[in-house]
């Protein structure tokens, strides 16, 4: 019985009897003819055969995955992902030195056998006897090349990768079998091509091409002798022979190659000793993949575009299968990423937020009638280290496109309570009482069954001297609390989170807004992405448009490009014309004159809202010109700092507002953004101010000789008996959140 060394591995006659098994097989093969028991391997010829048939006739070779390139809208590279980094080249632009390279080192006998080398099999068996361990190998290049096919189909899975590798008899029948199909159809050249395309050379690089890049900051085109072959030794063994961690090792292995080729006739004696004796000339490239190495502050955006990708059925029917686009790569996206607004938006928000501050800021901007976003940033910088103040979260975006869940929005969200009730047909010149308190009416109406008060819940506004009556342009302006939720007894629940839906406006989860009456100031999380596509829908006059990021796709497969579907922008009314256009009239007032001076843009017609939620945990600004939106955040993500006695971007606040940090943010943000771009103008709109109206109606009344004055001021019958007086049958009124009203959170003024 054969003993075994004392390594516990197989003795030199265990080791000559698997090769030569290995051997005969190949000539079996090859011969097509069967085979005798053979003694030691114990294999059956007619079962080794039968294996052998079965095997599917051709090699599946899936496309080799390649680098993915993500470009602005000016075709500006933001940044490059991948999950192998490889760029396939032609056999015409990979220097000839590191073709005879390879060949000298795995195969030198390449061009002379077919698929299986039985005279290197042969060779390889005595070596290995005689050294008692494997010192060489007999894999033709054909045979490694389906090989690493194999490990490109399994890839990154570790259970097919381990079965692509392991050193069983089965899978080296599989091997012998393929290469001899791809030897028949290919031919010598495309197979060179191909594997040097597919093999791992270290450092993150797959293929011939990328090495290139990686060690050298050239192309593989450009490969000199000493360089070709330090990049054919690695191939062995990348992690022994990697030149950047090991030199000594790296071009020990280098030289072999180099005498190698000299003892096969490729070069000189003289050329190798004298190549032997230079440096290795690295010159390496440090690995840029994923959206960590984005330029152009753009990391946020593209980690949105990489999200879009893989969650929008337009690239895939599930998830797997878009996750296997992507990571097969040879993408070119090209987005709607617009630099000029981009560096707008983060120069601005380095100028007013410190990353190292208690609080984040995130803006977007999009642009009303496509959809497009064209600028996504925040104030901390993306990245997975928290001592240097860095984030993966993408503040600007909810759920299912990262990990926020949104913010609650404040005042942000009484234009669609505006929206809803003119839509509904109350009057741009709308009053109600709008005291400084207000307890909540009861019932409420909503899509189902009514809401009730029950816990007797009230409402202040910002100070005690903002009591009404109001008229909505006022009440807009000033972000009159008690006036919205007035308007939202009076015209019900189910009008409000209608439009919101028609807006797409939704909590940062993906759930529909609640029926509940605070909904009216802002008490749900939402994202910026969302607010900013909701107001580019008034700039648009009521035409909403889902907002995009990409706007063309390619895909390189080999050496052949083809293009892929995007998802398109999709463009519905939410509102009239009309409503639109006297929202934009009321939201001019907060900037002309109203709570949003501070963000008020000086050369073009603009609009907005400010917004501050409880205890000041957030602070809003949205606002909009007619040829583009944009949405302003800060606060803390975990929602734990109350924005009382704090310093901001080298600025102290004693109270924070949506005017005085968001605002001066979106401006300095929409000023560059705009620069050299059309100052177009809002439809015209004149809402008359409660003075104006009322001598109006005295001017009618005189004309028709009716001097009766009822001095209800158009209330009469308000809110049918809700507001008190009335029978409630026995009803409550709803609850807002838990501490919803405390401090100076919520009031108007600065809002």
């Amino acid at each position: 019985m054969p003993k075994k060394r004392s390594g516990g591995g197989l003795s030199s006659t265990q080791q000559a009897a698997k090769f030569l098994g290995v051997s005969v097989l190949a000539g079996a093969v090859m011969a097509g003819i069967a085979l005798p028991a053979v003694g030691a391997l114990g294999l059956a010829a007619k079962g080794t055969v039968e294996s052998f048939d079965e095997l599917p006739a051709n090699l599946k070779t899936p496309p080799l995955s390649q680098r993915t390139t993500i470009l602005d809208a000016d075709g500006g590279q933001i940044a490059t992902v991948y999950s192998r980094d490889r760029t396939v080249v032609a056999l015409k632009d990979i220097s000839p030195h590191m073709q005879k390279a390879i060949v000298a080192i795995e195969d030198a006998r390449f061009y002379q056998h077919g698929a299986v080398d039985l005279k290197g099999v042969l060779r390889a068996l005595n070596r290995n006897a005689q050294s008692g361990g494997v010192a060489e190998g007999a894999s033709t290049l054909t045979q490694q090349y389906v090989k690493n096919v194999f490990v490109e189909e399994a890839g990154d899975d570790p259970t097919k990768v381990a079965q692509a590798t392991q050193q069983t008899l089965g899978r080296k029948i599989a091997e012998l079998k393929y290469a001899i199909q791809v030897e028949e159809e290919l031919g010598k050249k495309k197979i060179l091509e191909n594997y040097l395309n597919i093999t791992f050379f270290g450092q993150q690089a797959y293929g011939v091409e990328a090495a290139a890049q990686r060690y050298f900051s050239k192309s593989a085109k450009k490969l000199n002798l000493q360089e070709s072959a330090l990049l054919a030794g690695i191939v062995q063994s990348p992690s022994r022979y990697d030149p950047v961690n090991d030199e000594a090792e790296a071009k020990q292995r280098r030289n072999t190659v180099l005498q190698r080729m000299a003892q096969v006739g490729d070069i000189s004696k003289e050329q190798a000793a004298k190549a032997a004796e230079s440096p290795l000339g690295l010159k390496v490239s440090k690995p840029k993949n994923g959206c960590i190495t984005a330029v152009k502050d753009a990391a946020f955006f593209c980690d949105y575009v990489r999200n879009v990708f893989l969650n929008d059925r337009t690239f895939g029917k599930t998830k797997e299968d878009r996750a296997k686009v992507w990571n097969q790569g040879g993408l070119t996206i090209r987005t709607t990423l617009d630099p000029q607004a981009q560096a707008s938006v983060q120069q601005s928000l380095k100028d007013h937020v410190n990353a190292s501050d208690k609080v984040a800021s995130a803006a977007t901007l999009v642009e009303p009638g496509t959809g497009k976003i064209v600028a996504m940033g925040q104030s901390k910088p993306y990245g997975t280290n928290a001592k240097q103040n860095e984030t993966v979260i993408n503040y600007s975006v909810g759920q299912e496109m990262g990990t926020s869940n949104g913010f609650p929005t404040g005042s942000t969200f009484k234009p669609f309570v505006a929206a809803a009730a003119l839509e509904a047909g109350r009057p741009a010149t709308q009053e109600y009482p709008s005291p400084y308190e207000l307890t909540v009416p009861s019932p409420i109406q909503t899509c189902d069954k009514p809401y009730t008060n029950e816990d007797g819940t009230k409402i202040p506004n910002e100070n005690e001297s903002e009591k009404g009556p109001y008229a909505l342009k006022k009440a807009m302006a000033l972000s009159v609390n008690t006036y919205f939720i007035e308007m939202v007894a009076d015209i019900g629940l189910c009008p409000v989170t209608e439009m919101a839906e028609k807006l797409q406006v939704r909590q940062g989860s993906g759930k529909k807004l609640p029926q509940v009456p605070s909904i009216a100031l802002g008490t749900e999380s939402v994202s910026p992405l969302t607010m900013a596509s909701a107001y580019a829908a008034f700039a648009n006059r009521g035409m909403y448009c889902t907002p995009v990021a990409i706007e063309a796709v390619t895909q390189r497969v080999g050496n052949s490009t083809k293009s892929l579907p995007v998802p398109k922008s999709t463009c519905s009314r939410a509102m009239s014309e009309s409503t639109a256009d006297t929202i934009n009239a009321l939201l001019k007032g907060v900037v002309d004159s109203g709570t949003g001076q501070q963000a008020g843009l000086a050369d073009r017609d603009n609009a907005g809202k400010t917004g501050t939620t409880d205890e000041r945990r957030n602070a809003w600004f949205v606002g909009y010109t007619p040829n583009l939106s944009g949405a302003v955040w800060v606060g803390s993500a975990s929602q734990q700092v109350k924005m009382r006695n704090i310093t901001i971007g080298g600025v102290y606040h004693d109270l924070v507002y949506g005017s005085d940090t968001p605002g001066p943010i979106w401006k300095d943000a929409m000023t560059g953004a705009l620069a050299g771009k059309a100052a177009e103008s809002f439809v015209p709109v004149n809402i008359p101010d409660p003075e104006d109206k009322q001598k109006d109606e005295d001017e009618e009344d005189r004309d028709r000789g009716d001097d009766n004055d009822d001095n209800n001021n158009g209330d009469e019958g308000f809110l049918g008996g809700l507001t008190g007086g009335g029978d409630t049958g026995g009803v409550t009124e709803p609850t807002l959140p838990e501490g919803f009203i405390q401090g100076n959170g919520n009031g108007g003024r600065n809002r």
